[in-house]
């Protein structure tokens, strides 16, 4: 297998840089010992970890001031995890997961490069019941309704590390699964609102997709 090309960039928050080492482009692919064959990751779907999405810059310019003190937040499927550097900037309690085998490495090498504190980040699925991450007052996302199956184990993972008293973001781009996933979390016991957001200049093109709350 050919090594991993990889790229720099930097993306601005008002005065605030965020520095990212991503993947080059969804070309890439290095699936050392199958571990990610191994987990179900495909060599399709491998390379959309390490690729920063426009939801995951909406989720992120949303978390820039958002009110996060005293707060423990999750970053659900954090990908490169750009919304916990952000969040990471700015001192707030933050932990990262995601399924994928290689998001850790990148979030450490993206840690270093902005010379911020430990995030700490936990490999699950969620499906996974074991992974003693407890409960949080904030839990965010984006671009995590991908396949229908997702819905309901969305929505299972979500209320299993929540607190009784919590809030939800999740940016999602409009792939046709947030009807389901809301009324699920509604009948979990969650109000639900959604929205544009309100201003997307940061981004190339037009984005499409909705802001999605839920509070408990």
């Amino acid at each position: 297998m050919s090594p991993l090309r990889i790229r720099y960039q930097t993306i601005e928050f008002d005065n605030v840089d965020i520095h990212l080492r991503t993947l080059r482009d969804r070309q890439q692919y290095l699936d050392v010992d199958g571990v990610a064959a191994k987990l179900g990751i495909s060599s399709a779907t491998w390379p959309l970890f390490g690729i920063v999405w426009d939801s995951s810059e909406v989720l992120a310019h949303l978390m820039y001031d958002y009110k996060v003190a005293g707060k423990r937040i999750l970053e659900v499927g954090c990908g490169i995890a750009l919304s916990s550097l952000v969040l990471n900037h700015r001192h707030a309690d933050i932990t990262a997961t995601d399924y994928h085998p290689e998001a850790e490495h990148f979030l450490l090498e993206n840690v270093r490069l902005n010379k911020g504190n430990a995030i700490p980040f936990v490999r699950t699925g969620w499906g996974d019941q074991d992974s003693d991450l407890g409960e949080f007052d904030l839990l965010i996302g984006s671009d995590l309704l991908y396949e229908s199956e997702h819905v309901e184990l969305l929505a299972g993972f979500i209320d299993h590390h929540a607190k009784p008293h919590c809030d939800v973001i999740l940016v999602d781009p409009g792939r046709g699964h947030h009807a389901r996933f809301s009324k699920k979390m509604i009948g979990l016991g969650y109000s639900h609102s959604q929205n544009k957001p309100d201003n997307v200049d940061y981004l190339s093109r037009p984005f499409r997709g909705q802001v999605l709350q839920y509070q408990r």
